[in-house]
């Protein structure tokens, strides 16, 4: 993180003082002629004002307004007109000229000599301007013209560089909390709360908290629920198995008359651990990737289950009401037939002769809804929401079974986005719903 930290904010930091050297280049490029005569004081308004004094008041007042100036800003100054004449004496030393005459580099002389035209706005001659000013002069002016600018500079540095370290805070901080949070998370001691702050964010890290937090919890619940699993497996394959030890020692012991009657025992008591195993396989595949959904065709597959229910309980009858105008969902057929299988062999336990078993199909906004309804005895209201946990079977149940089938139910609806609504039945009996979402 040290090193994220670093690099971040010496890219901020060095992007600054790029920007800062290449204003002070620009700066040093702009110390030409133009840039000069604009801004020194002695010939910011020297031409203009000359000018006006000239044509008003004559050469003599021009000739004292270029010595005063002379006295003020220590600078020469010599005005020619279109011909190159000298229109006043002018403030050059009477020597200068020969001085320059004899030193053909500019650099060597001693006084910086810059030039300029101004045209006259009210009688439009031209008038040439020619400046010496010495370079001590020109040292001190530019110290004191760069000290306000190199101040705001350094200002400005001073300031972007609060800026950058805020900028990489604000970037690092976040990382290190959900470096944190992922490795919490890997040691099984993730805390949701943990990024609760972070999650109030409106920028992309806060919907990365939020994110994660909702993969935290959806983690967090499935190792739950698959440690409650396993518990629960544990616990649900000794009965069998220890039925099983005392089938087989009583065989041991038993003569071979009595033998033959025990061998039906241990037959029953495997098949019974195989389609418990065969139940808990079936839950735990639901949690793995079903692949790609694709569009399920609920006719064809109701009707096979309505006959295979119907197979394995001949005196049991269902009747089947669908709405034609109920769509169609988007899933998994196997996972939806092994819900609905469910559904209809728990509903196939409870119902009494005589009384048909109604499995609905409707749409309700954009929601299929099948239910299936037995004339059964129904369940305790206090037991409707424990329904659908893994093992967990009504008290006083003589029906066989595991309790995984609406555990499986409820599972593949999850899957499926929707969810499994149990309850009993207004006019009698107990009834499951499968609401499955359209469209997706």
């Amino acid at each position: 993180m040290r090193s994220l930290f670093w690099r971040i904010f010496a890219s901020f930091w060095l992007a600054v003082a790029l920007v800062a050297g290449l204003s002070m280049l620009l700066g040093r490029a702009l110390d030409q002629d133009n840039w000069i005569l604009n801004r020194h004081p002695a010939t910011r308004d020297l031409a203009e004002l000359w000018t006006q004094l000239y044509e008003r008041n004559g050469p003599e007042a021009a000739q004292q307004f270029l010595e005063k100036r002379k006295q003020r800003f220590r600078i020469n100054t010599q005005v020619l007109n279109e011909e190159g004449q000298a229109l006043v004496y002018g403030t050059f030393p009477p020597r200068a000229a020969a001085f320059e005459a004899r030193h053909e580099d500019p650099h060597r002389l001693p006084w910086r000599r810059l030039t300029e035209e101004y045209h006259s706005p009210a009688t439009g001659e031209v008038y040439l301007f020619i400046y010496r000013i010495p370079h001590p002069e020109m040292m001190e002016w530019r110290r004191q013209s760069l000290f306000w600018p190199l101040s705001a500079l350094a200002i400005a540095l001073v300031v972007l560089t609060a800026i950058s370290l805020l900028l990489t805070l604000s970037i690092t901080r976040p990382l290190g909390r959900l470096r944190g949070a992922v490795h919490d998370l890997g040691q099984t001691a993730y805390q949701q709360n943990s990024l609760a702050r972070l999650a109030n964010r409106g920028d992309e890290f806060g919907v990365l908290a939020r994110d994660f937090n909702r993969m935290g919890s959806r983690l967090q619940d499935l190792i739950g629920s698959q440690r409650q699993l396993l518990r629960d497996v544990s616990h649900e394959l000794r009965s069998p198995l220890a039925r099983l030890r005392v089938a087989l020692a009583l065989a041991e012991r038993a003569e071979p008359s009595q033998r033959e009657q025990l061998w039906g025992r241990l037959t029953q008591e495997c098949d019974r651990l195989e389609a418990l195993i065969g139940e808990i396989l079936a839950l735990a595949r639901l949690d793995a990737d079903p692949g790609s959904a694709r569009p399920i065709e609920l006719r064809p597959l109701l009707e096979s289950l309505v006959a295979d229910a119907e197979l394995a309980a001949p005196g049991q009858r269902v009747e089947v009401s669908m709405d034609e105008r109920a769509g169609s969902p988007s899933g998994w057929p196997d996972m939806l037939a092994r819900a609905l299988d469910n559904l209809l062999r728990n509903a196939l336990r409870f119902n009494p002769a005589g009384e048909p078993i109604e499995l609905q199909v409707s749409r309700q906004d954009n929601l299929l809804r099948i239910a299936v309804r037995d004339h059964g005895p129904g369940v305790a209201p206090e037991l409707l929401e424990r329904l659908g946990e893994p093992f967990f079977r009504a008290p006083n149940q003589s029906a066989p079974g595991h309790g995984l089938g609406l555990a499986i139910a409820r599972r593949a609806a999850e899957r499926h986005g929707g969810r499994l609504l149990l309850g009993n039945h207004p006019q009698g009996g107990f009834v499951a719903t499968l609401e499955l979402p359209l469209g997706q």
